[in-house]
């Protein structure tokens, strides 16, 4: 076995999960990744906890969506599943990052309607959504095999004390703020409330990589246009150029000039899921390149990135409403080049530089 599938399986455990005997731990990974849930697997038998092990196979999901198309229903066995389990391990990796490419838009968000108590529960334990490096996800990043391995291995194995520290500074700058605007280029100035709730320090537990400072807008409050000038792959689809405009904290209008269809279900999934549930600030340095993957990209230095959709209940502040929804639609701002974060008037990162760097 390589032993960074044993360093990425320990750091998961023992730092994301911080998994104890006695839990009950699911882990769902694609075939791909066999190597990571054998050493899961021995982790967990050394740790006394429980594990069971799904297949995470986007073929299978594919044929099923097809094959129902709509009028979905809650599974009550998954939802239990969710419901009884202590922690979670997802990871990524599946063999063809397009395959869901055929699968109808509505669909889809049919599909996450009626799936979200599921995921609800599932968001209520410990969880560590992760990737896998596998070859089809390589090739949509534009890299080699090799060169996929060690960029993943890199991102998931810093430092992450260090990594919570630097990322502190901003926030500490962020939560105890009441505005946030964040200016790019010509097409992007949006102003947000973020009075009373909360940031946090994404430090490789939840999601790993970690590499992010989040919090969630006040709903009402997001003013302004975006121009997500980065792309995004959505139900194995690329969506390129999407420019939303916002007015009361809704989207009112938006466009893409890649695949606008997928954009739209996402909207038409729910009534909430035209408001913003998430605002990130990438700060891991140890991300370096675009790669088509939001687990890695939303989590580079230079960028932000706002997600349409659900909010974290643990960013929204006791007075303030949760955005609740079955989307949650990350997309990314480049702030390398003609680009200011302000907190309450004051320019805290220029050209993806932070004023504490």
């Amino acid at each position: 076995m390589d032993p960074r599938i044993r360093e990425h399986a320990e750091t998961i455990v023992d730092h994301s999960l911080g998994l104890s005997a006695g839990d009950d731990l699911v882990i769902r990974l694609p075939a791909a990744a066999e190597e990571l849930a054998v050493a899961l697997h021995e982790l967990a038998g050394d740790r006394g906890a429980n594990p069971v092990y799904l297949n995470n196979s986007d073929r299978a999901r594919r044929a099923y969506l097809r094959a129902r198309e709509d009028d979905f229903e809650t599974a009550d066995h998954h939802h239990a599943l969710n419901e009884e389990a202590d922690a979670f391990v997802i990871a990524r990796g599946g063999p063809n990052a397009t395959e869901m490419e055929d699968v109808p838009p509505e669909t889809t968000a049919a599909f996450n309607r009626a799936n979200k108590p599921i995921q609800d529960a599932r968001l209520d334990s410990d969880w560590c959504l992760t990737q896998f490096p596998t070859p089809g996800q390589a090739q949509l990043a534009g890299m080699s095999t090799d060169a996929y391995e060690n960029f993943v291995y890199d991102a998931v194995s810093i430092d992450w004390e260090e990594q919570h520290e630097f990322q502190a500074q901003m926030v500490e700058i962020v939560d105890d703020a009441q505005e946030v605007r964040i200016r790019s280029g010509e097409e992007t100035d949006v102003r947000m409330s973020v009075a009373g709730n909360t940031t946090l320090n994404d430090d490789g537990q939840a999601n790993l990589p970690g590499g992010e400072v989040f919090t969630a807008p006040v709903r009402h409050s997001v003013e302004g246009t975006v121009h997500f000038d980065m792309p995004l792959y959505r139900q194995g689809r690329e969506i390129e150029d999407v420019r939303l405009r916002f007015e009361n904290g809704r989207v009112e209008s938006f466009s893409a000039a890649r695949n606008e269809d997928v954009l739209a279900g996402v909207f038409d999934t729910d009534e909430n899921a035209r408001y913003l549930g998430e605002l990130g600030i990438g700060m891991n340095r140890a991300i370096d390149r675009f790669t088509y993957n939001m687990l890695f990209d939303e989590k580079m230095g230079d960028t932000v990135h706002m997600a349409v959709g659900s909010a974290y209940p643990a960013t929204v502040g006791e007075e303030n409403e949760c955005n609740e929804s079955a989307e949650h639609v990350d997309m990314i701002v480049d702030m390398s080049e003609d680009s200011v974060i302000e907190v309450d008037g004051e320019v805290v990162q220029r050209d993806g530089e932070f004023v504490f760097e």
